[in-house]
């Protein structure tokens, strides 16, 4: 376990947390307050043995006082200095003296990565509600009938005011459309206020049975344990009753996924997929060699696995359209819920080059941009045999990356409207979050 040069830092401040005197603490880990001192002041390193009892006399896990313990808050950190206005040159300088910041105060830097983590969140939700504001067919529809029947009562209230010799014939007809006009109205208004409640138990609301059908499996983990039996439960049962599946369309389409997922089990049945993951490791190529079964299989089951019984998996899949048709989102790496994705994404390449697997490292643009590894693979299906068309789809399968940057990462974006590369070659539309200049 690497320890931080701060360690001693943490000792001492976890010392006089608990009023704890230096020559106790050095008595019980059994070396001289003199040498302790020199620890607290980080002029000695710690060793894994004094480590443990300086964690066991202090009461605090290992992690506590080792490098890593506050890797979180240290991303929060360089995240909040790298937002800040303008990217102010103090906070560039000192970004190397984050630790010793943390160390000192502990509680403030925490509070910071806090805060910091608040505006993360209501930034994304901004954009998720700008992006749905401007690809919802529903909303769209909706604010345009409430904006036409307003105008329309507009102009025959205008007519009336403004005209004295009106024949009474006519001004009963103006009457007669004012009054259809104010019910249209109030039934535009009454059922777009009626979507937005039926929507607010999410911060952006389900607009489709597409995202009906993500909210049940986001609940579930992605992972339906009562599909992995030797007798499974019956379909109907798993979506019967269930509470995000409140349409037709959402639990026809979570039947459909429901039989795929059981296929994929009786494939891949979990106990060997989990005993050939350990000693492979997340490689599709690998797990797909091993197992016998084809990649899209291999990247489906990745994504369903029990929690924590792998590392944290993204998977999107998309039709010959480009479509997302599946988002299983991986953290930091933002899926567009409405309109379509960003055109480099590696899932695009496959979809034009089918049977060609594809292994690209990516840079997912954000105030930090964050690095992740992608498998991207498409096959071609004739599901009406030869006479029929060929229906061709296409997964990425998203992994965090590891090691150092490299260079070679492709540098992509969520969608366009919420991407921030504002010198992308790919770019179709004006981003509301483009960087100046």
């Amino acid at each position: 376990m690497a320890r931080s040069a701060l360690t001693g830092t943490r000792v001492r401040e976890r010392r006089l947390r608990i009023g704890m005197k230096q020559a106790d603490l050095a008595r019980a880990v059994a070396i001289s307050p003199a040498y302790l001192n020199l620890i607290e002041h980080n002029r000695r390193r710690v060793g894994p043995e004094l480590l443990t009892a300086l964690s066991e006399a202090l009461g605090v896990e290992e992690t506590t006082l080792a490098e890593g313990a506050e890797s979180a808050l240290f991303e929060g950190l360089r995240e909040a200095a790298a937002g800040s206005a303008s990217g102010t040159p103090e906070a560039a300088a000192e970004l190397d003296r984050i630790e010793e910041f943390v160390g000192r105060f502990p509680g403030w830097a925490g509070l910071l990565a806090d805060r910091q983590a608040r505006i993360g969140t209501l930034e994304r939700t901004v954009e998720a509600l700008s992006e749905r504001m401007a690809h919802d067919p529903f909303l769209s529809a909706s604010l345009h009938e409430v904006v036409s029947a307003v105008t329309s009562v507009r102009s025959t209230a205008a007519i009336l005011a403004e005209s004295e010799d009106i024949a009474p014939d006519w001004r009963e007809r103006f009457h007669r459309n004012i009054f259809a006009d104010s019910i249209r109205l109030s039934d535009a208004a009454a059922a777009l206020v009626a979507y937005l409640d039926a929507s607010q138990e999410s911060e952006t609301g389900l607009s489709s049975p597409q995202e009906e059908v993500e909210a049940w499996l986001a609940r579930t983990h992605y992972h339906l344990a009562g599909l992995e039996r030797a007798h499974p439960t019956p379909a109907e049962s798993l979506v019967s009753g269930v509470a995000d599946l409140a349409s037709g369309a959402a639990r026809k389409l979570a039947l459909a996924h429901i039989a795929r997922y059981r296929a994929d089990a009786l494939a891949l049945p979990l106990e060997p997929f989990l005993r050939a993951l350990a000693e492979d490791g997340p490689d599709p190529a690998a797990l797909a060699r091993r197992t016998g079964v084809g990649l899209a299989a291999v990247f489906r089951r990745l994504a369903t696995l029990p929690e924590g019984a792998g590392p944290p998996v993204g998977l999107v899949i998309c039709d010959a359209s480009g479509t997302l048709t599946f988002r299983r989102p991986a953290p930091g790496f933002t899926l567009p819920r409405h309109g379509a994705a960003c055109p480099l994404w590696p899932l695009y390449e496959a979809l034009a080059r089918p049977t060609v697997p594809i292994r690209a490292p990516v840079e997912m643009a954000g105030r930090v941009p964050v690095r992740f590894l992608t498998y991207a693979y498409s096959e071609p299906r004739h599901p009406g045999g030869f006479d029929g068309p060929q229906v061709v789809e296409a997964l990425m399968l998203i992994l965090p990356a590891s090691g150092a940057r490299t260079g070679a990462e492709r540098p992509i974006g969520s969608s366009c409207r919420i991407c921030p590369r504002g010198a992308c070659v790919a770019r179709r539309e004006p981003s509301i979050l483009a960087e100046s200049g």
